[in-house]
């Protein structure tokens, strides 16, 4: 089974590939939070850190690109071939309502017309490799069947299939009805996407979809960064190695948001941030759960964490 790591805007950018990479067994690709193409200017720095080479060494890194201008994915297809990307991932599943509003992200499965002149465009102004991330519509599954028929056109590397609709954002649960639908109709590799959180979310979707041979892990990952490993050791990680790991892993976090960003609070933010997932890893924290949302400073913060790890509580 090939294993992706979704990509999570604000969390997966390059210093969070970097330390998981160095910590733990990798992802066979690693998505980068999405790009919105510029029509005056290339890349911001915020984004070339995120692309350069050095910043993605050992890695199998695919840049992910929000739009609704097939002529502007083709400009940034372009771009990133300088860097040396030949894959790029479209995002057609964003249920942000600024994104959508624009026709961006689930946006495009709005309208099938547009969506068809979209993907016509992009696949006649650039040869890179394309995948696309998609829901199965913006109100209702069904919506999917047109949908499908349009990305059965074109040569779409893998199609990740994340299904939800607009609507559900990350609530109620995925319709795998609509997975083996489109396990029966899709003329391009599947990718599932959805709600793996624990080996044992893993092995029943494999029950049901044993022909499935990738999937796209995104928030189990982040709340478990072990997560990969355990799925492909059947679970088995001694606890007192994996709690060292992940402190390991949240020291070099730290570490990378301090050399990247200006300010003890920017750092604080992000990590701050990361324990509303870390935290579903521990029991009996919720005291330095509290300090650490508190923390004015990097001193408080990392004493709470400590309190934590210390603790050895864990599940």
């Amino acid at each position: 089974m090939k294993l992706y790591l979704a990509p999570l805007e604000g969390i997966t950018g390059y210093v969070y590939r970097q330390a998981y990479h160095a910590c733990y067994e990798d992802a066979d690709k690693y998505f980068t939070p999405f790009l919105a193409p510029h029509t005056k200017r290339s890349f911001n720095a915020r984004e070339r850190n995120d692309l350069i080479p050095e910043h993605n060494a050992g890695m199998y890194t695919v840049p992910q690109v929000l739009s609704k201008s097939g002529e502007d994915v083709a400009a940034i297809a372009e771009e990133l071939k300088a860097f040396g990307y030949q894959e790029i991932n479209i995002n057609a599943g964003c249920p942000s309502g600024t994104v959508v509003s624009k026709g961006r992200g689930a946006g495009l499965l709005d309208d099938e017309r547009a969506l068809l002149h979209f993907l016509d465009e992009m696949f006649e102004k650039t040869d890179a490799e394309i995948s696309i991330k998609t829901r199965l519509g913006m109100e209702y599954p069904d919506e999917f069947e047109g949908i499908l028929k349009i990305y059965n056109r074109f040569p779409i590397k893998e199609l990740i299939l994340h299904p939800r609709v607009r609507e559900d954002y990350y609530k109620n649960k995925p319709d795998w009805t609509m997975v083996e639908y489109a396990l029966e109709y899709s003329s391009n590799p599947l990718v599932y996407n959805g709600d793996i959180f624990t080996v044992e979310d893993y092995e029943r979707f494999t029950e049901r979809f044993p022909t499935i041979d990738a999937i796209m892990l995104g928030r189990g990952v982040i709340r478990d960064p072990a997560l990969i490993e355990k799925i492909r050791s059947g679970g088995v990680i001694d606890r007192a190695v994996e709690l060292k790991r992940l402190y390991a892993f949240h020291n070099k976090l730290v570490a990378g948001y301090q050399e990247e960003m200006s300010g003890e609070k920017n750092v604080l933010f992000k990590m701050k941030e990361l324990w509303f997932y870390l935290g579903t890893q521990f029991t009996g924290i919720e005291k330095p759960l509290k300090k650490i949302k508190k923390a004015n400073s990097l001193i408080e913060y990392q004493a709470a964490v400590s309190a934590i790890f210390s603790t050895g509580a864990g599940k």
